[in-house]
């Protein structure tokens, strides 16, 4: 009896656990739907709010446009906007044009800033090249229009997202480098006006210009051009201001990690002209050799920097630690390896090349790095990351039904993209001469 009243009530219970499962269940998918319906209201609420910032760019009083455009920044950097930019992607980008062409220095700066989230948002494909064909004329005007600062600043790092991402071949990538360095060397015949520039405004130049340099690997490249770019950044090692200096040896350690010496030489070994060699060797080699002891030089000399009584010893350290890390590579062939965590995994970067677009790209975004990071398809194959696999469930599980269409689809816009990107990214492999982007230099320098 004992036995059978034991069996009751093993029954019992286990017909409570089936209970209790069946209602745990139905609370999580009650939970579930909740969640679901909570997520869209909020996602239709965040579109409601964009949109009326889009409209008051119409809006004549420029103060009530730059306030529109950093809302629209906010949004940008808190949550990835594909549904948004999906309707009102042409909308956006031209009236952040004309903020450019007709706003203050602030409101360019926004708008800048908003035209590189814009690139980055909708990646590498159709979208991408119509944002860069579109804003170059219109940002290399702004150039001409003024020097101010942060103006200027914003609008190279704008150029170098947009090259980044809706740069299709090598020419166009070429070109932003050639306005970038015209910002800096303006050539006679243009209408920039030659003014003494700030350290910030040459060291934005000389990163975003190196930003772009890490995507052209592999091209054939112009001895005499290479050159004139390092006598000019070797240079900059010289001035007193240290973000310069580091910019430039960061720039130094990339063109020597992605052309080997022997593309300085291509084309003279075997010269019979007697001229074009020095001590059996060719002149450029000899030239070449000289240039990167000077570099080393420097390089040594600036990594054991003593601080004087006005040096700031963060930036002090930061310089340090910067040309101890280019002395190794110059002398040792190793790079610097940086690990940071991102939602509990590791973005590990190993050579310069992703060092130089990890720190640019953390620039550009602040605070909305983390979160591009962790959804943005772009900069995950950029940078070679791959976030937890809940991570995107969950991601997925929040999706609309255009998101999905948009992103899960065989021939959706980011599986086009990715393959854009690919595509690119042999592109560049297969070589193209780079040529004249440097032209100038070996007479400024």
């Amino acid at each position: 009896m004992g036995k059978r009243s034991s069996q009751r009530k093993n029954a019992a219970m286990m017909d409570s656990d089936d209970d209790n499962s069946s209602m745990s269940s139905t609370s999580t998918m009650r939970s579930d739907h909740v969640s679901v319906s909570v997520n869209e209201d909020m996602q239709v609420d965040r579109d409601s709010l964009l949109d009326q910032a889009v409209d008051a760019l119409y809006e004549k009083r420029g103060s009530t446009r730059e306030k529109a455009l950093s809302a629209i920044i906010d949004a940008f950097n808190s949550n990835l906007q594909h549904q948004f930019v999906e309707k009102k992607f042409a909308t956006l980008l031209h009236q952040c044009l004309n903020c450019i062409k007709k706003g203050s220095s602030k409101e360019i700066c926004l708008a800048s800033h908003v035209i590189g989230l814009l690139a980055l948002t909708v990646g590498c494909g159709d979208n991408a090249q119509e944002i860069l064909e579109e804003s170059v004329p219109v940002i290399s005007q702004a150039f001409k229009s003024g020097s101010e600062v942060s103006k200027t600043s914003a609008l190279l790092e704008c150029l170098a997202i947009i090259t980044f991402v809706g740069g299709s071949d090598p020419e166009q990538t070429e070109k932003s480098m050639q306005i970038m360095w015209q910002v800096v060397h303006p050539k006679q015949s243009s209408n920039v006006i030659a003014v003494k520039l700030s350290a910030a405004v040459i060291t934005t130049m000389v990163s975003a210009w190196s930003f772009l340099l890490t995507t052209v690997e592999g091209w054939n490249l112009n001895p005499k051009d290479w050159q004139e770019s390092i006598t000019y950044l070797s240079s900059l090692l010289d001035k007193d201001d240290r973000s310069i200096r580091i910019a430039a040896g960061e720039a130094l350690a990339l063109i020597f990690e992605i052309g080997s010496l022997e593309k300085f030489t291509a084309g003279t070994k075997t010269s019979s002209d007697s001229s074009t060699e020095v001590g059996n060797k060719p002149r450029e080699y000899v030239h070449i050799q000289g240039l990167k002891a000077k570099i080393i030089n420097q390089a040594r000399n600036l990594s054991a920097e003593a601080g004087g009584k006005s040096s700031a010893k963060k930036d002090l350290s930061s310089q340090r630690n910067t040309f101890r890390d280019i002395l190794e590579y110059f002398e040792d062939g190793y790079s610097p390896e940086i690990s940071i965590k991102i939602g509990g995994e590791s973005l590990q970067t190993s050579t310069w090349s992703q060092m130089i677009q990890l720190n640019f790209l953390k620039r550009f975004l602040g605070g909305g790095f983390i979160k591009h990071m962790q959804e943005n398809e772009l900069l995950q194959d950029v940078l070679g990351f791959n976030p937890k696999k809940k991570n995107l469930l969950d991601s997925e599980h929040r999706l609309s039904g255009s998101e999905k269409r948009m992103f899960k689809s065989p021939n959706s816009v980011q599986n086009k993209a990715r393959t854009q990107l690919l595509n690119k990214q042999r592109m560049f492999s297969e070589g193209k001469n780079i040529g004249r982007f440097a032209a100038n230099l070996g007479d400024d320098a």
